[in-house]
């Protein structure tokens, strides 16, 4: 399994004898779904539903848990803690110079030599992706490290998304867990729950394929010059971007061309993705 350092994430965390019940009251994954060694997925998210902050959580003690997130939000997420925390029996903090490694493969029978970590629940398997909040050897580099997270689908925000600019279900937060549609209330929950019952998420994340390099994040992909989405993180011919489902597929069943800048594209639905292409009206007539 490659491994490389991620040297822009950080650790944060949250111990008390209520740290569990004051973040399940907060975040949007399911605290009662997260088993040991494992690294969900969850968000912080606005009133209005918009992810605030991404994050991934896991258990460190029973009561004890740690979030890792974006070294530059890091202080902000706890500010943002610390004003929910109100009078629970909860402890907030930063850990200093935390040092975060990622190993990956694409075969889930890693050897036991292999084995360890947090096993990071956005890749399903036979992906295994492990997470390590230790020092580590590392052989690979953050630009192979993203490429193998472009393949799979899997967005974050700064690369892929700005924070309070997209909903859970716009960067599949949905889709990997991390968002519990059968627990409590939560900050945003109204909203997210009833894009997920009214099934009206039209923004997706999508695995774009260049025929040549992709231009830089953050250029528009258009379909007979009208924009459907926004390019983010790249890997040579390979990308990520979110993108209106529905016209992209309008695009494709009329044989418009898809382009990111002037490079011709092709979409694609990540493999673990349940989600489908809207039915367009000939096809429900059909």
């Amino acid at each position: 399994m490659p491994t490389a350092l991620l040297p822009d994430r950080a650790i944060i965390t949250v111990s008390g004898a209520e740290a569990e019940a004051f973040l399940q009251n907060i975040i949007t994954s399911d605290l009662d779904a997260l088993g040991p060694a494992q690294a969900q997925p969850s968000a912080l998210l606005t009133p209005q539903g918009k992810i605030l902050f991404d994050f991934l959580i896991s258990r460190e003690t029973e009561q004890s848990l740690t979030i890792e997130c974006r070294a530059d939000i890091a202080d902000d997420l706890v500010r943002r803690l610390m004003l929910y925390r109100l009078r629970a029996k909860v402890e907030i903090s930063k850990q200093d110079q935390a040092t975060v490694s990622v190993s990956w493969q694409d075969d889930s029978a890693a050897s036991q030599s292999d084995s360890g970590g947090l096993r990071d629940l956005r890749f399903a398997p036979p992906v295994e992706v492990r997470r390590f909040h230790e020092a580590r050897a590392v052989d690979a580099e953050v630009a192979e490290w993203t490429a193998f997270r472009i393949a799979n689908g899997v967005a974050e925000s700064g690369s892929d998304y700005a924070l309070a600019d997209a909903f859970p279900h716009d960067v599949l937060l949905d889709e990997v867990g991390g968002v519990g549609f059968r627990k409590g209330c939560y900050v945003g929950q109204e909203v997210v729950s009833r894009m997920q019952h009214r099934g009206t998420a039209r923004r997706r994340v999508l695995i774009v394929s260049g025929d040549g390099d992709l231009p830089a994040p953050g250029v528009d992909i258009a379909a007979g010059g009208r924009s459907i989405g926004t390019l983010g993180s790249t890997a040579g011919r390979s990308g990520l971007a979110i993108v209106r489902i529905d016209r992209a597929k309008d695009a494709m069943d009329a044989g418009t061309a898809i382009t990111a800048g002037e490079t011709a594209v092709t979409l694609r639905i990540p493999a673990f993705a349940k989600f489908t292409y809207p039915v367009s009206a000939a096809e429900g007539e059909g």
